[in-house]
């Protein structure tokens, strides 16, 4: 079994629901990643958590490093238009553009995931 984790909450937000959400999608990915194959995409307001989950204080941080070793990166166009490139960058993420939309820098392909047999799974 094969899932793709996306993550579009926003930390900005500062809601428990953005970092529950933000949990969820990284416990799930640790459990794909114990029992099948998992890769984890930050997108949309997502792409402001990877500033965040690399600093050792915050508290999902420890769940991160055990699954970061699965993060596919993160959306170009949506880390340009959220102001999330230069921490992406920082953090060694790649910057995914596969998908060209029209007026962006490019974005993940979801399409391309599920074509290669992936569930995909938005928090």
């Amino acid at each position: 079994m094969k899932a793709a984790i996306v993550v579009l909450s926003d930390p900005k937000s500062g809601s428990e629901e953005a970092l529950g959400r933000l949990f969820n999608a990284l416990a799930a990915a640790y459990d794909f990643k114990q029992h099948g194959e998992v890769t984890i995409l930050f997108q949309g307001t997502g792409t402001r958590w990877v500033g965040e989950i690399t600093k050792a204080e915050h508290p999902a941080h420890a769940l991160f490093e055990e699954v970061k070793d699965q993060v596919a990166g993160v959306s170009c166009g949506c880390a340009d238009v959220f102001g999330a490139t230069e921490a992406a960058e920082k953090a060694g993420f790649d910057l995914i553009k596969e998908n060209p939309v029209p007026g962006t820098s490019g974005l993940p392909s979801l399409q391309k995931l599920v074509a290669d047999g992936y569930t995909v799974l938005t928090f």
